[in-house]
C-alpha cells in the first residue's frame, strides 16, 4: 500500500516489536494476576473447552476485557440484546472474517478461541496499518519529516496501546480513519469518503469525519470563486456536500434501521438458545421476543439514542458526579493535551482560526515555503475536529474512555507531542545531527534509516528535559498501566 522507504521501514519495525511485547506483557499479566470480579457483561460459554482452549485462554483471554466481551458475543452469537446495539457491526464482522480463515482449526479449536485468534492477529495488524497510515498523513499534512517520525514511533507506545490490542474496535477504526484522512489530503476524495463510511460502521463518532469533507469542499469553492462562476460552484458545492453527509449516515442508517427490523417488526426475532434466554432473565436483558421497547414508537426511532441514554446514562453533565472525580483524574492528560495544543495553535495562528482555515494567501510565494510542522496551516481543520471531540467526551460521555475514544480518532495526540519534543528537547537536536546509521548488510549501498529518536530518549532519560519526561512518562505509564489493570478485569475503561 505504502513504499518503504527508510523512515517508515523504521516505523513499521518499531510497531511490530511494539505489537509483540505488548501481547507477550498481557498473556504474563493474565497469567500471573488473578482476575478481579467485576460487575460486567459475562455470557456463558455454550460450547465445552477442550486443553488447547484452556490455553488460548490463558494466552489471550486478557484481550477479551470489559467491552471487548460485547463484540466477542456479537461476533458469535449476533445482535441478541438490546444493549449489544451500543457497539457498531464493523468490528466483529472484521471477526467473522478472521474466524473463518482459521477454519482449519476448527477441530482442535472453539469458536470463542478461533475469536480470541482473531482478535490477536486482527488488532495487531490493524494498530501496525493504522501506525503507518498515521506516518504517511503526517509527511503531507506536516511536510516535517522529523515530526512525521516522532508522531509515529508515539503512535506505538500510544496510551491507549491496550485498547488497540484487545478486542476493541479502535485499532481498526484508526487505521481506516487515518487512512481516509491521507486519501483526502492527495485529492481522492472518492476513496476518502468511503473509508470515512467504513470508519462509521466501526464506530459512532466516525459521524464528526464528514467536517473533513465538506472544510475541503469549502476550500476548493473559495478558492474557485474568482475563475469560475459562483452560482455554479455554490450549486456544486451543495451537492457535494448532501453527498458526503450521506454517505458517511448511511452505515449508521442502516444499522439503525436493522435494529428496528429487529425489535419493533413482527416476526423478524432470532431464536435464542436457552441458556443465553435465561442469561436475559437473570440481568434484566431486553429480548427481540419480548414488548416492544419505547424507542420503537418514537418519531426517529434511534436504539443509539436510547441506549446510550438507558443502559449507558450517558448524556450532558450526567457524569459530573463527585465519585467520579478518579475517572476525571484519569482522562487528564490526554485532555490536558489536547486543550495545550488548541491553545499553542489558535495563539499562533488566530486569524487562520477566525476565518476557518479558509484565507487565501496573498503571496503565492508563501506556498512554496515548507510548512512548519504542527503549526502549519494545513493542520487547522484536524485542530478543530480533536477539540470538537473533547467538548464533547467532556461533558457528554463517560469520561474515563476519553483517552481511547481521542487516540484513536485524531492525529493531534501524536502530532503535538511530537512537535513538542523537536521544540523544546535538546538532545533530540543533537541526534538529529548525527549520521543515520546503514541498513543490514543486504540493503542497497548507501542507503541508511533513521534513528529511533524515541529509544534514544528512554536510553538518557536522566537529561531530557522535562516536558520530555512528562510526555514520554504519560505515554508508557498508561501503556504499561493499561496492560496490567485491563486484562485482570481492573478499572481501566
Amino acid at each position: 500500500m505504502w513504499p518503504l522507504d527508510p523512515s517508515r521501514k523504521e516505523v513499521l519495525r518499531f510497531a511490530v516489536s511494539c505489537r509483540v511485547l505488548t501481547l507477550m506483557l498481557q498473556a504474563l499479566f493474565n497469567v500471573v494476576i488473578p482476575d478481579h470480579h467485576a460487575e460486567a457483561f459475562s455470557p456463558p460459554r455454550l460450547a465445552p473447552s477442550g486443553s488447547l482452549d484452556q490455553l488460548v485462554e490463558g494466552l489471550l483471554g486478557g484481550l477479551s476485557r470489559w467491552d471487548a466481551e460485547h463484540f466477542l458475543f456479537i461476533a458469535e452469537h449476533g445482535y441478541l440484546y438490546e444493549h449489544n446495539f451500543a457497539f457498531f457491526p464493523g468490528f466483529p464482522l472484521a471477526l467473522l472474517v478472521g474466524t473463518e480463515l482459521l477454519r482449519p482449526l476448527r477441530g482442535l479449536l472453539s469458536q470463542r478461541s478461533c475469536l480470541l485468534v482473531s482478535v490477536a492477529s486482527l488488532n495487531s495488524l490493524f494498530s501496525v496499518l493504522a501506525t503507518v497510515a498515521l506516518h504517511d498523513l503526517s509527511c503531507v499534512v506536516l511536510r516535517c519529516p522529523r515530526q512525521a517520525f516522532y508522531a509515529a514511533l508515539l503512535f506505538s507506545l500510544s496510551p491507549a496501546n491496550v485498547f488497540l490490542t484487545a478486542g476493541y474496535s479502535e485499532a481498526l477504526f484508526a487505521f481506516l480513519t487515518f487512512s481516509a484522512m491521507g486519501q483526502l489530503e492527495r485529492g481522492r476524495s472518492w476513496t476518502s469518503g468511503l473509508l470515512f463510511a467504513l470508519a462509521t460502521g466501526v464506530r459512532a463518532n466516525g459521524l464528526v469525519s464528514v467536517g473533513f469533507l465538506l472544510h475541503a469542499q469549502c476550500r476548493v469553492f473559495f478558492s474557485s470563486l474568482v475563475v469560475l462562476n459562483p452560482l455554479k460552484q455554490l450549486f456544486k458545492l451543495m451537492a457535494s456536500v448532501c453527498l458526503s453527509v450521506l454517505t458517511l449516515s448511511l452505515p449508521f442508517a442502516l444499522f439503525q434501521y436493522y435494529a428496528y427490523t429487529q425489535f419493533c417488526l413482527p416476526g423478524s426475532a432470532h431464536s435464542i438458545p436457552e441458556p443465553l434466554v435465561q442469561l436475559a432473565v437473570d440481568k434484566g436483558y431486553r429480548i427481540a421476543e419480548g414488548n416492544k421497547p419505547p424507542w420503537c414508537s418514537w418519531n426517529l426511532p434511534l436504539i443509539y439514542n436510547y441506549i446510550q441514554d438507558v443502559y449507558w446514562n450517558v448524556g450532558l453533565l450526567r457524569y459530573y458526579e463527585l465519585r467520579q472525580v478518579p475517572n476525571f483524574l484519569l482522562a487528564a492528560p490526554v485532555a490536558i493535551l489536547v486543550a495545550w495544543a488548541t491553545w499553542t495553535y489558535v495563539t499562533t495562528h488566530p486569524w487562520l482560526c477566525l476565518t476557518l482555515g479558509l484565507q487565501r494567501s496573498k503571496n503565492n510565494k508563501t506556498l512554496e515555503k515548507p510548512d512548519p510542522g504542527f503549526l502549519s496551516p494545513r493542520v487547522f481543520v484536524y485542530l478543530v475536529h480533536a477539540a470538537v471531540l473533547l467538548l464533547f467526551g467532556s461533558l457528554c460521555m463517560h469520561v474515563q474512555v476519553l483517552t481511547r475514544f481521542l487516540s484513536s480518532s485524531t492525529p493531534i495526540v501524536y502530532w503535538f507531542p511530537a512537535y513538542l519534543l523537536q521544540d523544546r528537547e535538546p538532545l533530540l537536536r543533537s541526534l538529529e545531527t548525527e549520521p543515520w546509521k546503514p541498513l543490514v548488510e543486504d540493503s542497497p549501498p548507501g542507503q541508511k534509516i533513521p534513528r529511533n529518536s524515541i529509544m534514544e530518549l528512554l536510553y538518557n532519560w536522566k537529561i531530557c528535559s522535562p516536558v520530555t519526561q512528562y510526555v514520554l512518562g504519560y505515554f508508557l505509564t498508561y501503556w504499561l498501566l493499561g496492560l496490567l489493570l485491563h486484562c485482570n478485569f481492573l478499572p481501566w475503561t
